[in-house]
């Protein structure tokens, strides 16, 4: 898991992304791609299976690793873009 400020061609090449929001929640996860967000609204924690955390919010640029188990905690709505790949 890593985040980071994402530069204005990377929010713009987000355009074609698709978009994803879900209420605050706690629930388990696992990517079976590589999976990179941009966050729009709202916050979240996510834990991998390793106990590392990382939290981010509006304006962050956020990847996940294939395979990766986790548990998302959404402590404000959220609604990113992402793409896998």
């Amino acid at each position: 898991m890593k985040k980071w400020k994402p530069t204005e061609n990377e929010i713009a090449a987000t355009n074609s992304w698709g978009t994803w929001s879900k209420e605050a929640s706690i629930f388990p996860w696992q990517y079976s791609d590589i999976e990179t967000c941009y966050i729009l609204e709202g916050k979240a924690t996510v834990k991998d299976e390793n106990g590392n955390e990382l939290t981010f919010e509006k304006g962050d640029m956020v990847q996940f690793e294939e395979g990766m188990n986790c548990t998302w905690e959404i402590t404000q709505d959220i609604r990113k873009k992402y793409m896998f790949g």
